[in-house]
């Protein structure tokens, strides 16, 4: 029988394959941190809306997941995104591994990691390869992720 957490981790991202933005955020305390090399470090109902805002955005969206592992404690996990970045209209397949914190059942930490110049050059294009590496475009691209997070939930509070 799988730990309680791996099943955790297991319907976090089968909710996020069906798109139910509101399972992946039952999923989480209300404390969460969440990080990632695109959005840096998300708190709370603020990384909720990411997801949520995710979620909604996607086009031509699929994921997968694989070589879930969780204890007590600790878990990890290894998912691809496959989507068209809205912006330049380019497919993008984003490999990532997750590393996870429980406590009494809900994750409290999660930390996606992916080659964010690799992801830029598919979603960016010439742009992405020739700069991508570069510190400065990656906090444009943080930036930029951050922006439409601020700008969707802006809009949420609103409706």
């Amino acid at each position: 029988m799988s730990h309680p957490n791996t099943e955790l981790i297991a319907r976090f991202y089968t909710a996020f394959q069906q798109r139910d933005a509101e399972t992946m955020a039952a999923c989480y305390a209300d404390d969460v941190v969440f990080s990632d090399p695109a959005f840096g470090e998300l708190r709370g109902e603020e990384a909720r809306d990411m997801w949520r805002m995710l979620v909604a955005r996607a086009q031509d969206f699929s994921l997968t997941f694989d070589s879930i592992e969780a204890d007590e404690a600790n878990g990890r996990a290894h998912w691809v995104a496959r989507y068209t970045f809205s912006q330049t209209d380019r497919t993008v397949v984003n490999r990532i591994d997750a590393r996870f914190v429980f406590r009494e059942g809900r994750i409290v930490e999660h930390r996606d990691t992916f080659d964010l110049w690799r992801w830029a050059r598919q979603a960016l294009g010439v742009k992405g390869v020739l700069l991508g590496w570069t510190p400065f475009v990656q906090r444009a691209i943080r930036a930029q992720a951050r922006k439409g997070l601020d700008l969707y939930r802006r809009r949420q509070r609103r409706a």
